[in-house]
């Protein structure tokens, strides 16, 4: 982890909701990148390796369901926590970002606080992950 200024990749093909929720990543101190859609996502994924993905489902070409398989199954991103964002409510849809591999998942409209939240009960939680793996003993 990066400590103070985790990188985080945000995924809309809604300008406006990109710029929303990098404002307020931004204010929270996180370091922020963003794509349009999900071909771009998985190349940034891969390019610039954020801590954390913020991915819409509903996109042109590749949707969110879609990219985030991908970059669960590709080795250099498999361990990177991604949150869907979907207009879609339910438990299907919510089932269906579970089976794509997002570790949380959020309904639009949503509230900006409740994301930078999520983000950071994520984020701590993958640390934790790191850290007990980094001081795992070796004999075990």
């Amino acid at each position: 982890m990066r400590g103070m200024s985790e990188r985080i990749l945000v995924v809309d093909d809604e300008p406006d909701v990109v710029e929303l929720i990098g404002f307020n990543l931004r204010r929270h101190g996180y370091e922020v990148v963003s794509a349009h859609n999900g071909l771009e996502a998985l190349l940034k994924a891969r390019r610039v390796q954020p801590d954390l993905v913020v991915l819409d489902v509903m996109m042109d070409g590749m949707d969110g369901l879609s990219a985030c398989e991908i970059l669960r199954a590709q080795p250099s991103t498999r361990n990177i926590p991604v949150i869907i964002l979907t207009a879609a409510a339910g438990e299907m849809a919510r089932l269906n970002s579970v089976a794509a591999g997002a570790v949380d998942f959020m309904t639009k409209p949503f509230s900006p606080l409740e994301l930078i939240t999520k983000v950071r009960r994520i984020l701590a939680a993958a640390a934790m992950n790191s850290g007990s793996e980094e001081h795992q003993d070796p004999r075990a």
